[in-house]
């Protein structure tokens, strides 16, 4: 009944990792991604969509543009007869489908569309500019160059790369002078009319556009921020738990360890004595990394001087002789990070004293532009670093936390040899 309710009780964690894993596979997203990393995966998911819908509306047109080429009168009308003009039908067919096929790339997708997008723009403008008579500014095609316009701003947002549909009504007009093709007073308000038409799709597309990558960086900032003080909030709350448990508990046996080492010196038992003091010793151990770790979650610890701390400590209790040095600028780190620091210091130290046998031990602690070190050295009996024991997880749990940090640790070690382990993170800020 227990198992059955605990299999209950993970399934619902278990189906959201799930899905959070499923769609930071499909965005190509690490499970440290960042804000800014969560905006641009967005904004390359909005834009392969539209490069799509483009594929799409080109198809349109292309269908458009072979039913031209198969009635006479159409055909007639544009100018296009003989092979060449099925030839450049089917380049246009190529290069759509080969947009379609680079469209996910992060940077040849982008380009490649804008270039063909580009194409589509030049060979629509020839269509317009065409026929000698209904051609240019009368050209029923015309209204054509407003779709270009809006599929330009929809694709790339950026005034410089809007700047080609709006260049198409000038060289329309321009090509209507070279053609001998008079400028009537109704084609000039045509014009205009086409370009205010422009300046008002350039605009309110380009404004919503910007409100609405505003609002989505906001809202993802947002998300991170709400998830760090949901995070913060609930370390508080089990420091706050472990205190007034756990911390209570170990303060009240310590206490009882006293009461009972007075009555076992009353009676002179150094056995008892012995390990009444052990106990005590343990407790006091045990709290002393309680309260280490209740600073660790309330963000209290100071990285440098807690390693300084328990290196004394543990010189205290062991007898060992180790050196601490501590290099660079001291700057804050965060939680993690501490905590990554400090445990691979205590297996290093514990090793040294329990496996080695070590008479010394070196540690120094280096903060530098690149980033944090750690390195632990001692002149114990050494070991094979490609044999750890069977049931012996020290190095595995330092290795995983390396790599959950985007770290790393090279552990030097052989028969005989004595043993450095070197763990570095990149630079970090809290």
């Amino acid at each position: 009944m227990d198992s059955e309710l605990r299999d209950g009780e993970q399934h619902p964690a278990h189906d959201l990792r799930a899905r959070v894993r499923a769609v930071l596979e499909r965005r190509n997203l690490t499970d440290n991604v960042s804000a800014e990393q969560a905006a641009a995966s967005w904004e390359q998911d909005r834009f392969v969509a539209r490069a799509r819908a483009l594929f799409y509306a080109r198809m349109m047109f292309l269908t458009l543009g072979l039913l031209i080429l198969a009635v006479p009168a159409w055909s007639g009308y544009f100018g296009f007869s003989g092979p060449i003009s099925f030839v450049g039908y089917f380049a246009m067919l190529l290069y759509s489908v080969a947009n379609l096929l680079v469209i996910d790339h992060p940077k040849a997708g982008r380009w490649v569309t804008y270039l063909t997008l580009c194409f589509d723009l030049l060979i629509t403008v020839v269509l317009i500019a065409r026929p000698q008579v209904g051609g240019g500014l009368q050209s029923p095609l015309l209204a054509t160059q407003l779709l270009f316009t809006t599929l330009f701003a929809i694709l790339f947002p950026k005034p410089l790369a809007i700047l080609p549909p709006l260049l198409a009504l000038p060289v329309t007009t321009r090509l209507d002078l070279l053609l001998d093709r008079s400028v009537t007073a109704v084609e000039l308000l045509t014009l205009l009319w086409y370009l205010g038409l422009n300046f008002i799709i350039v605009y309110v597309l380009v404004y919503l556009n910007e409100r609405e990558a505003t609002a989505h960086r906001e809202v993802v900032s947002l998300q991170g921020d709400l998830k760090e003080l949901a995070v913060v909030e609930e370390r508080n709350r089990l420091a706050r738990e472990i205190h007034d448990g756990l911390g209570a508990s170990l303060s009240s046996m310590i206490i009882q360890a006293e009461y009972i080492l007075n009555m076992a010196m009353a009676r002179e038992d150094d056995g008892l004595r012995s390990e009444i003091r052990e106990m005590k010793a343990t407790a006091e151990e045990s709290i002393e990394e309680l309260r280490r770790n209740l600073r660790m979650m309330r963000d209290d610890f100071e990285l440098a001087q807690g390693l300084e701390d328990y290196v004394k400590t543990f010189r205290d209790r062991t007898g060992q002789e180790i050196r601490f040095e501590r290099t660079g600028i001291t700057r804050k780190l965060p939680p993690d990070a501490q905590l990554a620091l400090f445990r691979i210091l205590q297996e290093c130290l514990s090793n040294a004293a329990k496996h080695a046998e070590a008479k010394e031990v070196q540690v120094r602690l280096d903060f530098s532009a690149e980033g944090v070190h750690l390195v632990v050295r001692d002149n114990g009996k050494g070991f094979d670093p490609g044999r750890t024991p069977r049931g012996h997880y020290g190095l595995l749990n330092m290795r995983e936390r390396a790599m959950k940090l985007g770290g790393s640790i090279v552990v030097d070690s052989a028969p005989g040899a004595g043993a450095q382990v070197a763990f570095s993170l990149p630079c970090l800020s809290a």
